[in-house]
């Protein structure tokens, strides 16, 4: 092909390349319009069906006295981290009611609860007739924590991992632990951690003091056949969600 002719050529490819391009972009411009246009619609729409949940939710929290926000937060972290959690909504009243049953509110000294979440153990134990300056609440969700302070504000919320309760505790109750009830996902943990978690809470209560414990599991967290540590189990609790069976702890 001669080279004129070959640079005539070049120049209509080019031509068309130039074409092609501007119709592209024209095109790509077009798309991200509509998609822009869709993304605001469906916002709006979304916005307008979450205003009319949220007002929906409030008004069943009005009629039914219950708190759906903590089923969401709950959720939410356990999504997050689903062995540090270890339920997928918090306890149920009656299994709240059963585990607050243990504490003996006459005695005295603080009240250890670990992994209180957003508080259903914590408003039972208030109800049995703990006075929440009594209470001290472990719990390692940074979230967990600021709702604990807002809805307990002269209780002690103390923020870390309540497997290292001797290291988290030591120095901060006045006088040995009337009681130490435990939301913590045990199963999760090796037994030996289990059995390290248990001991150190002894050495923090006073003598003969529960260690309350409630599990879903068929059987004890903890192995009945230890020394100088008797257990008694609650009936299971077939109300609540999942069915649970409260275990308490006391040393010899």
């Amino acid at each position: 092909m001669p080279i004129q002719a070959f640079q005539v050529l070049e120049k209509k490819i080019e031509r068309q390349i130039r074409l092609f391009e501007l119709k592209r972009g024209v095109l790509e411009r077009k798309i991200e319009k509509k998609i822009e246009t869709h993304k605001r619609r469906i916002g709006q729409k979304f916005e307008d069906q979450k205003k009319k949940f949220e007002t929906h939710i409030r008004r069943f929290e009005a009629k039914n006295g219950i708190r759906i926000d903590d089923e969401f937060r709950f959720f939410k972290s356990w999504m997050e981290k689903p062995l540090a959690i270890g339920s997928v909504t918090p306890s149920g009243k009656a299994l709240a009611r059963t585990m607050a049953s243990y504490v003996d509110p006459t005695i005295a000294g603080p009240i250890v609860e670990l992994g209180p979440g957003t508080g259903p153990v914590t408003e039972a134990l208030v109800a049995q007739g703990i006075d929440p300056s009594r209470l001290v609440l472990v719990e390692f969700d940074p979230t967990f924590c600021r709702l604990l302070r807002q809805r307990y504000p002269t209780a002690m919320v103390v923020q870390g991992d309540a497997y290292g309760l001797r290291r988290l505790l030591d120095t901060l109750l006045p006088e040995p632990a009337a009681a130490v009830v435990s939301g913590l996902p045990l199963f999760t943990k090796p037994l030996k951690t289990r059995l390290r978690l248990l001991y150190e809470a002894f050495a923090l209560m006073a003598p003969g003091a529960p260690f309350v414990q409630f599990t879903y599991a068929a059987y004890s967290p903890i192995p009945r056949a230890l020394n100088r540590v008797k257990a008694q189990a609650s009936e299971r609790i077939w109300t609540n969600i999942p069915p649970a069976r409260v275990w308490v702890y006391r040393k010899h």
